[in-house]
């Protein structure tokens, strides 16, 4: 899971605009993509909030750690501040 704050949307776009190629390929499967959440509790200062899936933490792995994400994961920590966390999903 995912909380972003942009602050450079335009370089973010350089992101998205390859993100999805390269996380199909790898098997991702997105769960949500939300600009503006409904607020429960606490405080919300983020842009995007973005949670994924994948089948095991190995298939993530591979997915983050691939030439593939690498060159566009440039674009994303120039352009946002990113708090991520990856979470083992109940079974």
């Amino acid at each position: 899971m995912a909380q972003i704050r942009i602050h450079d949307p335009k370089t973010y776009q350089q992101y998205l605009d390859k993100v999805d190629e390269v996380f199909i390929k790898y098997r991702g499967k997105y769960l949500s993509v939300e600009n503006n959440p409904v607020i429960l509790e606490g405080g919300w200062n983020y842009t995007r909030c973005v949670l994924i899936q994948f089948e095991s933490k190995e298939d993530f792995e591979i997915w983050y750690q691939s030439a593939d994400y690498q060159e566009i994961l440039k674009y994303r920590l120039a352009s946002a501040e990113c708090d991520s966390i990856l979470i083992k999903g109940l079974s």
